[in-house]
């Protein structure tokens, strides 16, 4: 062979190389995109999934729209079981006796727990409101007190079930607890506040999220049996609450 066609077929040879390196490329190109898109897709669900964790927080609320629930965050951030403070800065003998902070330890204690969101269930029509008030500032801080039957209102739903559901306070056989169970179970006190004497109080009239829980048969009964952190309605008068 001469050395003319040696080099000729050394350059065929480069050539057919070179073709073949061009062919196999976009090939690699195509394998890899898959394995791109599927990572970006993780990378999604995982940052959806955390958003939505901290959808559930107290946090969420107080960072995003929420600019006077500061206090109410602080509450729900207590420990249980020690001296605190409630939503106003009143002292609190007993962190136990706010239902945010109680609610939150039962979490601790291997149980469901509670978030802002375990309990006020947001509708969409209070999402828009609330959204709309925060952009243009037309709302009160700090917050007035509402009662169940505020809170329950976009959902149209009896103002007991904000307590007294399956979820919640069950009777222990799938169901919500009722009325009725209640009183059965504060049935060995001397008064049972369960008891409707005077009409059907809200839970809310004595059992509080965000400051001490007030036994209201006090403001008639001076011998009205006051649990360890609770306050009778005299010391209720007393506290520093925005009119």
């Amino acid at each position: 062979m001469s050395e003319e066609t040696k080099v000729e077929a050394a350059t065929e040879a480069t050539a057919s190389t070179d073709s073949a390196t061009k062919e196999a490329a976009p090939k690699k190109g195509k394998k890899k995109w898959p394995i791109v898109v599927g990572i970006v897709v993780v990378v999604l669900i995982a940052a959806g999934a955390g958003f939505w964790v901290w959808h559930e927080q107290p946090s969420f609320c107080n960072a995003i729209c929420h600019t006077p629930m500061d206090p109410y965050n602080q509450t729900y951030d207590q420990a249980d079981n020690t001296a605190g403070v409630d939503k106003w800065g009143n002292e609190v003998s007993n962190t136990h006796s706010m239902l945010a902070v109680t609610h939150k330890a039962s979490v601790e204690d291997g149980g469901a727990g509670a978030t802002c969101m375990s309990c006020h269930v947001p509708q969409l029509s209070e999402q828009i409101s609330e959204g709309m008030n925060w952009v243009t500032g037309n709302y009160v801080n700090p917050l007035e007190e509402r009662s169940l039957e505020d809170l329950v209102e976009a959902r149209g739903i009896p103002a007991d079930e904000f307590c007294l559901n399956a979820a919640c306070h069950s009777n222990g056989e799938g169901g919500a607890m009722t009325r009725d169970d209640l009183i059965a179970l504060t049935a060995d006190m001397e008064r049972n506040p369960h008891v409707a004497q005077h009409g059907a109080n809200e839970c809310s009239d004595c059992h509080k999220a965000h400051r001490a829980s007030v036994n209201e048969c006090s403001q008639c009964h001076n011998d009205a049996d006051i649990p360890e952190g609770w306050i009778s309605v005299a010391d209720e008068k007393k506290l520093n609450m925005p009119a």
